[in-house]
Order: structure tokens, then C-alpha cells, then sequence
């Protein structure tokens, strides 16, 4: 049973730091267009700035959504 768990483990920290991997190799292409997609709240005021990147935060999701279902098949 031991076993089993770590080989898991071992799996989800490939996984992470593969797609950390990904995510940092992407950066200049994605920071982009994270945060500054239609419907994300931006409010700016003198001495004063509040961003709440709703819709971005949707996107992520359900990618990692869609990834975290294609690796459990």
C-alpha cells in the first residue's frame, strides 16, 4: 500500500513541476492576456488600484479543469 502512495505522490510532483515547467517557459506570451480579458474588474484611483481578474480566474479554471479530468482517464 506504501508503495502505491508514494509512486503517486512521485507522480503529482512530475506533474506540478512539469507544468510549472510550462507555465514559466509561457510566461512572456501569457502575462500578456492574464488579468486583462473582457469582464476582468479593473478600479483605478489616485493613489489607489483594485483589480479582481474574475473572468481570468474562470479561464484558469476550467483548464485546469479540463487537464485534471484528461489525467485521471
Amino acid at each position: 500500500m506504501e508503495g502505491n502512495f508514494n509512486s503517486s505522490v512521485r507522480g503529482l510532483l512530475i506533474a506540478v513541476g512539469l507544468a510549472l515547467l510550462i507555465a514559466g517557459l509561457l510566461w512572456p506570451f501569457l502575462s500578456r492576456y492574464l488579468g486583462r480579458l473582457p469582464g476582468d474588474i479593473v478600479v483605478r484611483k489616485p493613489g489607489f488600484t483594485f483589480a479582481f481578474p474574475i473572468v481570468t480566474c474562470i479561464v484558469i479554471s476550467i483548464v485546469l479543469t479540463l487537464l485534471l479530468w484528461l489525467f485521471r482517464r
